[in-house]
Order: structure tokens, then sequence, then C-alpha cells
């Protein structure tokens, strides 16, 4: 299960998700400098626990190391409703609770999500993945099984 990220390691991990590329301490800091005071230290201990905990991978540049988030966001969120779902002992109810709890906007997004995941379907409602659902596979034209 992955462990909810705390507070000061979603802001690191927000903007290495954002710019998407190996970043570097000084790069975080000054970003984050923008909202809060923090030392280059105190950025470069969460970046090295990140890396620890397998969050972001990292590269050596000269002395200083380039990280890399080792998953996207939208995973990370995922694993996370993911586990949250398995521990319910009613999933149907958890998720209806879910939905419940969602806006109009979230509940199109959802829509949008489930039929990305099922793939177009055919005028009868069939899947094309998934095959004809009571025939067997043709033998080719010409071939008569001789």
């Amino acid at each position: 299960m992955p462990r909810p990220l705390g507070e000061l390691e979603d802001a690191v991990m927000t903007r290495v998700w954002k710019w998407n590329r190996p970043v570097t301490v000084r790069e975080v800091l000054e970003d984050l400098q923008q909202e809060r005071s923090i030392a280059y230290t105190t950025v470069m201990t969460v970046l090295d626990n990140l890396h620890q905990k397998g969050w972001v991978r990292r590269e050596a540049e000269g002395r200083a190391y380039r990280y890399e988030a080792v998953s996207t966001r939208a995973a990370y969120a995922a694993a996370l409703m993911n586990d949250a779902w398995s521990q319910s002992d009613n999933p149907a109810a958890a998720l209806v609770a879910f939905f419940g709890m969602m806006s109009a906007e979230q509940r199109e997004a959802l829509r949008d999500a489930v039929r990305m995941v099922q793939g177009p379907e055919t005028p009868t409602g069939q899947n094309p993945q998934e095959g004809p659902a009571h025939e067997s596979p043709a033998a080719p034209e010409g071939d008569d099984g001789r």
C-alpha cells in the first residue's frame, strides 16, 4: 500500500510531477520559497527520503543529484483509491458513497474514464476486442479445411 505523502513530500512531488523532467534540489527549493520559508537542506532531505521510499529515482550530476518521478500523480492517486477501496468490508457500498461525494464534473470524468477502459462498442453493445459471442472463427476464404 502506498502511504499517503506528507504535506511537504506532496509539495515537492507536485513540482516533480508538474515539471515532468529531472530536477535539482535548488530548482525545487527556489519554487517552494515563493510560498514558504524553507532551507536547502530540508528540500534535500525530503528528496532523499522520497528516493529511499521509491517515489523518485536520482542520477548524479557533479556533486548533486537530479531527481525524477518513478510514476505519475495519476498512478499515485489510483493506488491510494484502490487501497482505500480494498480496505472496505463492503466495496459496492464504498463506491456508492464515493460517487455520492462527487461533483457533476467528477462524475462526467468518471463516465469518460469507464468508456476509455471499456473501449469502443459495436451497435449491438459488444466490445470488438472481445470477439463474437457465439461464433467460432471462420476459416480463411478459399480454405475448405483440407
